[in-house]
Parts: C-alpha cells; sequence; structure tokens
C-alpha cells in the first residue's frame, strides 16, 4: 500500500499559534509523532493528549504501515518505549493473521523489552487487580514466546530487576517453548530465580557501596580502583561509559585509564555499534564542563586531592573524544559538494525550550541545534542562523561539532522567543540569495508576531523569483501533527525524529523517494 504525503482534502487548519498550517496524511502524522515521542508534557500539548492522537491514528493507519513503523522506530531511530506502545495499541485493533507476532519478534531487541511490553500492555489495557494479565493476546503471546528465545543467560541476568512485571511472572505468563535444552535450561533459572548474578558496572559499583570503609579516603581509593577494574575488563558498555564520564572523573582513575576511555569514545566503529542519539554526545559534552569545576572544587575540600588533581587535566582529552565522537556520527552524510549552497536555521523559540524527557537537560533547542551542527560539519557551502522574534545569521568554524552547539547556546535569547520563521525565507529574498536547500530545525509552529505575510507565500515567491531549483526541508522535533507548508508542492519535505538517522531519510528524498516509503521499505 501505499501512502501520500498530502492528505486528500489538503485542508488548510490552523497551528497551536493560530497561524495558516496544512493537514498531513495520518501516516505521516503517525511517524512524525512517533519518531519525536516523549512521556512528558510538550509546549502545547499534555502527555495524555498525545497518547490519545496516538491511539486514533493506530486504528486509521493500515497495520501493516503501523508493524513496520514500530520496527523502524526501534531499530533505525533508537527509540524504546513508543515501539511497545505501538505494539500493544496494534493488537487492541488488528487479529487474524500474524502481523502482530511478526512485529513483536522484531521489535523486542533486549531481554528487558519482554517484560517492559507487558507492563505497558497492563497498563494501557487497565488491567488491575485480578484481571492484571490474564486473557493475553494470542498474538502477543506467540511473539513474546519467540522473544524468550533469543536471550542468553547473562542478558537475562543483566535485566532481571524488580517491576510491576517481573522476568519470572513473564515466564509463566507466556510459557514460551525452549528451542534446545541449554535454553529449557536458562528457563528453569528463571522460574527458580537462579540466574547467575552476571558482571556488569551496575552489579559491582551497588555491592561496593554497600561496603563498610573506615574513612572517605578508603572510599575513594575503592571506588578508584573498581572504576579502573571495570575499565579494563571491557564490560562497561558504550551507552554507560557515556553516561558515567562524571563519576569515572570523580573517581580519579588514573590517565592511562581515561585514554582508555577517550579511545572507545572516539572509535568510529563503537559509535556505530552503540546507536546513540547525537545529543547524548552533547549532554556529555555539557557534564564534563561541569564536572571539570566539581572536580576542581572537590580536590580543595578533600583530604584527597591527589587524586582529583591528576584528572583535572584529562577534561580536554575527553572532550576531544567527544567531539570525535560526535563527527562520526556524521560521516555517512551525503551530498553537500563545494557547489551545493545550503542554509541551516535552528529554532530558538519559547516552545522550543522543552526538555526532551522530565529528567532531561536536553531541550528540543539543543536538538536542532546539534543537527544543523552535524550537518554544518559536512557542508562546504553554507549559511547558520537562529531565529525567534528575528533572524541572525551565526558565524562557527568548521568542526568542533559540541563546541558550536555551546557558542549558539550562550548566545540564548539575542533573537527573542517568537516563532518567526518567515524571516529566514524572507532575508532570502531581500538578499536575492540563491540557495539549494534550506533546512529548519523546529517544532513547525511557525508564524508571524510582526505582519500579515507568511512563510507559505514567501516560500512560492522565493521559488519563482530567485532560486527554482531550491528544496526546502523541515525538520519536525516535536511532532504536533499539522505542516506550516504544503508539502510536496514547490519543493517542500518533511522530516521528523532526534536521531542521525534522520540523515537517510533526507538521502532518501534527495534520490526521489519519500519519508513513508523509507518505512515501507522494514522487513517483516
Amino acid at each position: 500500500m501505499r501512502f501520500n504525503l498530502l492528505s486528500k482534502k489538503r485542508t488548510q487548519v490552523r497551528n497551536h499559534e493560530g497561524e495558516k498550517a496544512f493537514e498531513i496524511s495520518p501516516a505521516m502524522e503517525l511517524y512524525t509523532l512517533v519518531v519525536t515521542w516523549s512521556l512528558s508534557d510538550s509546549f502545547y500539548e499534555k502527555n495524555e493528549d498525545r497518547f490519545t492522537r496516538l491511539k486514533e491514528l493506530t486504528a486509521k493507519n493500515d497495520p501493516v504501515f503501523v508493524a513496520k513503523l514500530a520496527i523502524y522506530a526501534r531499530h533505525k531511530m533508537y527509540m524504546r518505549s513508543v515501539p511497545l506502545v505501538l505494539v500493544t495499541e496494534l493488537a487492541k485493533v488488528h487479529s487474524g493473521d500474524s502481523l502482530v507476532s511478526q512485529m513483536i519478534e522484531k521489535v523486542i531487541a533486549r531481554a528487558d523489552e519482554i517484560t517492559e511490553l507487558l507492563a505497558c500492555y497492563e497498563l494501557l489495557n487497565q488491567r488491575t487487580g485480578t484481571k492484571k494479565l490474564n486473557r493475553l493476546s494470542k498474538q502477543l503471546q506467540k511473539g513474546l514466546s519467540v522473544a524468550f528465545n533469543s536471550f542468553d543467560e547473562y542478558q537475562f541476568a543483566k535485566y532481571n530487576r524488580a517491576g510491576t512485571v517481573k522476568l519470572r511472572d513473564a515466564l509463566f505468563l507466556i510459557h514460551p517453548k525452549a528451542k534446545n535444552k541449554a535454553q529449557q535450561e536458562i528457563f528453569d533459572k528463571i522460574a527458580d530465580d537462579t540466574l547467575q548474578t552476571p558482571y556488569t558496572w551496575e552489579t559491582e559499583l551497588s555491592a561496593l557501596g554497600q561496603s563498610d570503609f573506615k574513612d572517605e579516603e578508603a572510599r575513594a581509593l575503592a571506588f578508584k580502583s573498581k572504576w579502573e577494574g571495570l575499565i579494563d575488563s571491557g564490560k562497561i558498555g558504550y551507552m554507560a561509559m557515556l553516561r558515567n564520564l562524571r563519576n569515572i572523573l570523580h573517581a580519579g582513575v588514573s590517565p592511562s585509564h581515561i585514554e582508555k576511555v577517550c579511545e572507545t569514545l572516539s572509535s568510529a566503529e563503537q559509535v556505530t555499534r552503540a546507536k546513540q542519539f547525537p545529543f547524548r554526545y552533547l549532554a556529555a559534552y555539557r557534564e564534563i564542563l561541569v564536572a571539570n569545576n566539581e572536580v576542581s572544587l572537590k580536590s580543595v575540600l578533600t583530604k584527597i586531592s591527589a587524586l582529583f588533581t591528576v584528572n583535572r587535566g584529562c577534561t580536554g582529552e575527553i572532550l576531544e573524544a567527544l567531539e570525535k565522537a560526535a563527527a562520526a556520527s556524521a560521516v555517512n552524510i551525503q551530498g553537500f559538494g563545494i557547489k551545493t549552497r545550503v542554509l541551516l536555521a535552528c529554532d530558538v523559540s519559547g516552545s522550543m525550550q522543552t526538555p526532551v524527557s522530565p529528567k532531561s537537560k536536553i531541550l528540543l533547542y539543543d536538538i536542532g541545534l546539534m543537527l544543523a551542527m552535524l550537518l554544518q560539519s559536512k557542508c562546504r557551502n553554507v549559511e547558520v542562523g537562529m531565529f525567534g522574534d528575528t533572524w541572525k545569521i551565526v558565524t562557527v568554524p568548521k568542526g568542533n561539532i559540541l563546541n558550536n552547539v555551546q557558542e549558539f547556546y550562550k548566545r540564548e535569547g539575542e533573537v527573542g522567543y517568537s516563532t518567526n520563521g518567515f524571516l529566514v525565507i524572507k532575508d532570502l529574498l531581500n538578499r536575492k540569495q540563491r540557495m539549494d536547500k534550506v533546512m529548519m530545525f523546529t517544532d513547525c509552529q511557525l508564524w508571524n508576531s510582526k505582519d500579515q505575510s507568511n512563510i507559505h507565500s514567501l516560500w512560492s515567491r522565493y521559488k519563482a523569483e530567485v532560486a527554482p531549483e531550491a528544496r526546502l526541508y523541515l525538520f519536525d522535533l516535536q511532532g504536533y501533527g499539522k505542516a506550516p507548508l504544503q508539502l510536496l508542492k514547490n519543493d517542500v519535505f518533511l522530516i521528523a525524529g532526534w536521531s542521525d538517522k534522520v540523515f537517510g531519510v533526507l538521502d532518501a528524498l534527495e534520490k526521489g523517494r519519500t519519508t513513508i516509503e523509507e518505512i515501507e521499505k522494514i522487513e517483516l
């Protein structure tokens, strides 16, 4: 089945700011919602309303497309929670074939996602008391049974955690048939709660944290030794290392161990395998900047200053490693030669000051800047700027992706907090500046706080008067479900998501394929 990016009626509507906007197809709306999914209220939409919209769109769309979108979100966009929500919602409205079970087999990529899916199913179906997980969907059972045979003892043990649904509960509920004798032995251990405690950074540090120490110095030395042992073991994963850089610095590990950490972080191969959101590198970068000051303070306030003084000098090495990691995540961006004229415009309005999750310090503002700087690092003929009340072009050097984001971040407030994206196109018109690609990183709630002009009509004029070959790419970072311009008309395209994989979609669009066609390529 094919899905047009435009709705059949091409209905003109209003966005959350009351500005002229356009409806998009149910398939495109579901895609933008899923790949920008967050379990927290957005600026214009409550979490409960987003859930309702996702349920309605799941029912509206072709079931095969929904299944492929869930797999796409999990493996291409690195999403974890929303694919499970799509599985649960699709299981409510679709039956009669093996689509849901096939979907589950592809979506479940970690052992803990078995219990996460059951907990999601319980919550979204409002199962309480004696009705908790009885009468489970047969297709859900079938898919989870296959998933149970996909993991070894270490993987089960690593994620054998307390929760609403425990791994042992899931085993008794699903009754998976073991694929061989070895697998049956693992199932028996899950049932008997005798899985061997795995060697992970969590279990090692947890055990150490419960120990008694004669004084603070002994404690600090023990944690230093433990972190060095974990780094030497190679058992600390890339994401865990990225998220624990501050703790590693505070532990005062040796310069040789810092070097090992930096080698891992900056390895192009490790970056590819780790599948991190680009903004994770930015978060780590900022943590190191904070940790540098904290380590300096700690060295003054403690009797073990030698441990911390050494590592203050290592922060520059870690920052450089994170820059290399960010650059490695952009290595596959193609199509930006010296003759390709590119404009990158970042929305820094008030609605972009929304955290991506309840506990995160990363804002939509940061994601837009990060994606723009990744692109800027690959473009050879580029202008970069930010818009709010006004539009300003900002010159930043090549490379140093994370530092460039910080430079933009320091200038927060310079252009105000409206969402006057029309000024980007108006400036191009006034300067008669020809661009091949104009890229806007925004929540798509563009409006005009100054006069009656709008971006839709300005872009039509720009195409007619200045640059007929120009293409406008809207990078939707929030997925509210409406577009500020009519898609596919006058070379306007919509891309959504927070992963560097959005550039794969960009490449597909450049080659004449649509976003939806990229999702349809996913195999069930």
